[in-house]
């Protein structure tokens, strides 16, 4: 762990030039107004794809969290990100050597953003050399795998943090603090639509192996998720039933529309769908007695737009993984809590939930969660 005076002090106030200040000031509105002095999480990033390219162009602007290191089956995506990131040849590292990582001193942490059937794996060696680790959701296959993971981390001594970056967004921290307050009374409904029209049928979310299944392991876990925090509640029972139209696109096990419901203690029910087969579908819509909530967009990479019945929200609209990194580093290294859990036993909660929906779409009975 360094701090950004120490990256700081290594060049002058001359050869810092204009042209680099923005590499250290954060641009989000209302989050960083001053330059940070605190410690800061080095990452290395596993998984060079697009999700990965994004995360670590958001963390150009981060002030507390700084890409330091990647790791890569791709020597050319190694070699591009060494030249635009500036990194040090002795943080790359391949698949099959990254647990030398134990005995690199200036990497804190490794953000594992690699196909979901990869995770549970390369979580566990991550924690075994002694990292902490940040993976992508969902973050395993199933609820086995997830606990193992937690287990490994654990046993490591080391954070397991999942890449909920909802869980940071002003909008629905917003919704969240109106619905503890009881802004909008006993909370009676929740619809989550999240979906969209998958493209090239050749890529690794439409393989089982790599993916776990489909529009449920993707983008079905926004909907599972938010329905627990827009509510405040676990689930007790699901329900779920699929809709396959294009066999041949979607083969056996990857689902292509799962419309679920999930029923809560207080009484109140959720309504959702996951699909691979239609667009225009990203919508959060909270019914309570007393008021309403809704996010459209709910959970695309922004901007995020909200209104309740007391009006539209205003809140900042941020660039999410930036604000989720340096959050994560705050809970990484100053122990900070988040008004919503994203770590390992979260990923557990939900993963629960998905092994039920699976399950229910199999049986065509309701599963009930044990107590």
């Amino acid at each position: 762990m360094k701090t950004r005076r120490d990256f700081l002090q290594k060049i002058t106030v001359s050869a810092l030039g204009l042209s680099i200040l923005p590499h250290f000031v954060h641009s989000e509105p209302d989050i960083n107004d001053a330059l940070y002095e605190g410690p800061l999480l080095r990452v290395a990033i596993m998984g060079l794809g697009s999700y990965g390219t994004r995360v670590a162009e958001a963390m150009q602007t981060c002030k507390k969290a700084k890409l330091v290191g990647v790791i890569s089956g791709t020597p050319s995506k190694i070699k591009a990100w060494q030249s635009k990131y500036s990194i040090p040849p002795k943080n790359c590292y391949d698949y099959g050597n990254f647990d030398e990582i134990k005995n690199n001193p200036d990497i804190d942490a490794v953000y594992v953003i690699t196909p979901n059937g990869l995770h549970h794996d390369q979580v566990m060696r991550v924690a075994q050399a002694g990292k902490h680790v940040i993976c992508e959701k969902p973050m395993a296959l199933n609820a086995q795998q997830a606990q193992e993971m937690i287990d490994a981390c654990r046993k490591a001594n080391v954070r397991l943090l999942v890449g909920y970056r909802m869980h940071f967004e002003p909008h629905t921290l917003e919704i969240i603090r109106m619905r503890k307050a009881g802004e909008f009374g006993k909370i009676m409904f929740f619809q989550g639509l999240s979906g969209f029209i998958i493209g090239d049928p050749n890529q690794w979310r439409l393989n089982k192996e790599l993916s776990g299944g489909g529009a449920m392991m993707d983008i079905g876990i926004y909907s599972v998720n938010g329905s627990r925090y827009m509510t405040g509640e676990e689930p007790t029972w699901v329900t779920a039933e699929e809709t396959k139209t294009d066999p041949v696109k979607f083969k056996e096990g990857i689902d292509e529309t799962i419309q679920f419901q999930l029923g809560f203690p207080s009484g109140a029910v959720a309504s959702c769908l996951s699909t691979y087969k239609m667009n225009f579908l990203d919508r959060f819509f909270l019914n309570g007695q007393d008021g309403f909530a809704e996010l459209d967009p709910a959970t695309g990479y922004g901007p995020i737009r909200g209104r309740t019945n007391k009006g539209e929200l205003d809140q900042p609209e941020v660039t999410h993984q930036t604000v989720q990194m340096d959050e994560m580093s705050d809970m990484i290294l100053k122990g900070k809590q988040a008004v919503v859990p994203a770590d390992g036993e979260e990923a557990l909660k939900d993963l629960k939930i998905i092994d039920a929906i699976y399950e229910a779409v199999k049986t065509g009975s309701r599963i009930t969660f044990a107590k």
